[in-house]
């Protein structure tokens, strides 16, 4: 509690606190646009905001998050185009409300739902993230093998349409992270004889070119487009029976958040869908889901909001994201020098703390900002996408050039960026790309620890009950996606994909 409270004295210093309410309000806004997630935004700022004080930076990066988890209801409710997979389950049901002329009570549960799931995650997290890191403080190299080796197979098959998919991405991710000098032997590697890649890649320079510069080049091979937005009629307020019905939503979308989002393998698209199907059984207004029914809204978005705090656990404790913007975040703390893991509350405390207490703030602001405002953030659906992603690659293109200074950086930005062009035309997900980045020479390097203390014995990496358990999870990780498709078939039952084409969140 004594840290929290000096978190909490370093966090509303006029500094930081501006920070924060920079950081809600951008992620608000990039959540509503279309197409503009936060894990774009925060790879966006990373090359621009070197010259911050790394609290004031990593309060406004998870401002974005968090703001941009809200903001993507936003999209939903009011366009029927969820910016992030979290909020389809949202879209669902908000989308019905809306067209029915309900769009304000929608967008009010979902942002009183987004408080009280952020406030009550955070919570969580205050208590949670330090017992994890007092528990992870004594992993040695075997167990961190092991550990990573669960969040390659997690995040390959969680991030994307497939595993194998995933996996090939993750492969495409762990090859440009090797490029450079060994740091073992001092070899060259990957480098192709060419001197700006003896250094490695800046990760920075990739993530923004597979985020920002792929998204931008997917859409302008795609077209612009035009949708239709639904009016917003009345302030975002809610009747009685409305609050009534939402309330109870609100908690059991954070029970179900919460914990799933903090699991390595956790993430925020699976709590959301068993929060939508828990309220159509639960609910007494059953007859109202796939019209436009209230819980469909509340749970979904309560649990997107938690699972986002519950995110935070592993991604602060252990060093493993779960999400893209997770990872991103992950990028960002290396940017600075800090690595994330249970050694980052005992050598960065008041950071940790301070940006912990930023989130309980900028709850508030969110909320602040988004019930009397909702009408400037629905008018934000109206920029021509055109404009967005002009000023999308310029951004990225003058925040790389002006964090290294080299036209290599912007020739290896334009090649990495049709890279991510190509991965987003054959479906690949970039998520694990960056997972893999960012986490293969750390693999490496424990892997090599590991067998340099056991003297090249590979039994070391199942010496300990828990790696035991670990590499349990990796064959059950790989091996449970073919049994499912396996039994479905056998029952007749769409794959997941057909499910959610069809509009099916089971």
């Amino acid at each position: 509690m004594d840290q929290l409270l000096t978190g909490f004295a370093d966090a509303l210093t006029p500094a930081n606190l501006l920070w924060a309410l920079v950081g809600v309000t951008i992620g608000t806004a990039v959540g509503v646009l279309p197409g503009i997630g936060p894990a774009l935004t925060v790879a966006l700022l990373l090359p621009i905001t070197f010259r911050l004080e790394p609290a004031g930076a990593l309060i406004m990066f998870a401002g974005i998050y968090y703001g941009g988890m809200y903001g993507g209801s936003t999209t939903s409710i009011l366009l029927n185009t969820p910016g992030e997979s979290a909020s389809v389950a949202t879209a669902l049901e908000g989308n019905k409300m809306a067209r029915s002329g309900r769009a304000a009570a929608a967008l009010a549960t979902a942002a009183i739902g987004s408080f009280v799931a952020g406030t009550i995650g955070t919570i969580a997290l205050t208590v949670a993230a330090p017992l994890v890191a007092d528990i992870a403080i004594g992993f040695g190299p075997p167990e961190y093998v092991a550990l990573m080796a669960v969040a390659f197979v997690t995040v390959s098959a969680l991030l994307g349409p497939s595993l194998l998919k995933g996996a090939a991405s993750l492969v495409i991710g762990a090859t440009l992270g090797l490029v450079g000098i060994d740091t073992l032997t001092g070899q060259s590697r990957l480098a192709f004889g060419v001197p700006s890649l003896l250094d490695g890649i800046d990760v920075v320079i990739v993530v923004v070119a597979l985020f920002a510069l792929g998204e931008t080049f997917a859409h302008l091979v795609a077209g612009t487009g035009a949708s239709r937005v639904e009016p917003l009629r009345g302030a975002a307020v809610l009747s009685r029976d409305d609050f009534r019905r939402s309330w109870p939503a609100w908690l059991r979308g954070t029970a179900i958040g919460f914990p799933i989002g903090s699991l390595p393998a956790g993430g925020a698209d699976v709590p959301t869908f068993l929060s939508y199907g828990l309220e159509k059984r639960l609910s007494k207004h059953r007859h109202e889901f796939g019209h436009g029914a209230i819980e469909g809204v509340a749970g979904p978005e309560s649990a997107n909001n938690a699972a986002a705090a519950g995110v935070l656990v592993p991604l602060l404790t252990i060093g493993l994201p779960t999400s893209a913007t997770a990872a991103v975040i992950l990028t960002a703390f290396q940017s600075y020098g800090l690595q994330p893991g249970p050694q980052l509350f005992t050598e960065s405390g008041d950071l940790v703390w301070a940006l912990i207490a930023s989130l309980y703030i900028g709850n508030v602001l969110l909320l602040v900002l988004n019930l009397p405002l909702v009408r400037v953030w629905a008018r934000l659906l109206t920029i021509p996408a055109y404009g967005i992603y002009a000023g999308v690659l310029l951004f990225a293109c003058l925040g790389t050039y002006a964090a290294g200074g080299t036209t290599a950086d912007l020739m290896i930005l334009t090649v990495l960026g049709l890279v991510g062009l190509l991965m987003r035309r054959a479906d690949v997900p970039v998520a694990p790309a960056v997972v893999g980045l960012i986490l293969a020479p750390l693999f490496e390097q424990q892997l090599r620890r590991a067998l340099a203390l056991s003297e090249g014995d590979w039994s070391v990496l199942v010496s300990t009950p828990l790696t035991v358990i670990l590499w349990i999870v990796v064959v059950l990780a790989l091996i449970a996606p073919g049994i499912f498709a396996l039994y479905r078939r056998r029952r007749g039952e769409p794959a997941p994909a057909e499910r959610e084409h069809a509009g099916d969140p089971r």
